[in-house]
């Protein structure tokens, strides 16, 4: 159990020194070599395609890194929580929650009450809630848009800077060892090697962040968090859909979907406690 609790935390800190890290490097690609290659100065006839690209990357750099922030800065601790109650007969130490009553988890990586804990993100590094369940959505999705964008601008650049052509599905698929084999032998510069690699660390994130977001709002639909899925819990929601949806993303949705910004109350506690008594 020490040995696993270690290797958790040691996740906690790696993922978002992992996530700063990429998006860093995204960024000085996509300024230093992506754009002034795809779309060269000289060419007065593409400075509107730049300008347009440039705000679509900005855009989606800018929301993705705002509701990463607004994930940590509104944490789903319970705040009125002072003393830990005991746990419930129900709890098992083989996850990394103790499971109590009125809906309350304790992490035992946060140390703390959380409120309608759905799950552990190591890529915040904190516990996602009913406080900050929308921003972790709109991260996903941000981010989803950004390396999936990213990977497209990708292959343009490998295919003007170094002619490769991607027209066969099968290209795609053979590029990394291939190149890593002609690296070794001299042939492709480290460079073009890591702008490969990149690709399918775009590529695996951007997948991996929708594949999240499409769980989470299936569950925020349901009334259902990951924790009560992963115990076989099936709630009996009585509110509709579009109740369940209005609670996580706000009245004011439409404005959440294009700016990081609180759109919803966070003083849900109360309540959830009287819902679930």
């Amino acid at each position: 159990m020490f040995t696993r609790m270690l290797k958790l935390r040691l996740l906690n800190a790696v993922a978002p020194a992992y996530f700063f890290l990429a998006t860093a490097v995204t960024f000085i690609l996509h300024f230093c070599f992506f754009i002034p290659t795809i779309f060269p100065n000289a060419d007065t006839s593409l400075t509107g395609s730049t300008t347009l690209h440039t705000v679509v990357f900005l855009f989606l750099m800018f929301n993705a890194l705002g509701n990463y922030i607004m994930t940590i800065t509104y944490p789903a601790e319970s705040a009125n929580e002072i003393v830990v109650p005991v746990c419930s007969a129900h709890c098992s130490d083989k996850v990394d929650a103790h499971y109590l009553l009125n809906g309350r988890h304790f992490c035992k990586l946060c140390k703390k009450v959380i409120l309608k804990r759905d799950h552990h993100c190591f890529f915040t590094g904190n516990c996602i809630g009913n406080k900050n369940m929308r921003y972790f959505i709109m991260f996903c999705i941000y981010t989803s848009c950004t390396c999936l964008y990213s990977l497209v601008l990708g292959v343009a650049f490998l295919t003007v800077e170094y002619s490769i052509s991607f027209e066969n599905p099968l290209t795609f698929l053979t590029l990394l060892p291939l190149s890593t084999g002609y690296f070794f032998t001299g042939t492709v510069s480290g460079l073009q090697l890591f702008l490969v690699l990149m690709l399918y660390v775009w590529l695996g994130i951007g997948l991996v962040c929708a594949g999240f977001c499409c769980q989470q709002v299936l569950l925020v639909a349901r009334g259902q968090t990951w924790c009560q899925m992963q115990r076989g819990q099936l709630v009996e929601n009585r509110s509709p859909w579009r109740s369940n949806l209005k609670d996580v993303f706000g009245t004011r949705w439409i404005l959440g979907l294009i700016l990081p910004v609180q759109t919803a109350e966070t003083c849900f506690e109360d309540t959830d406690q009287h819902k679930q008594d």
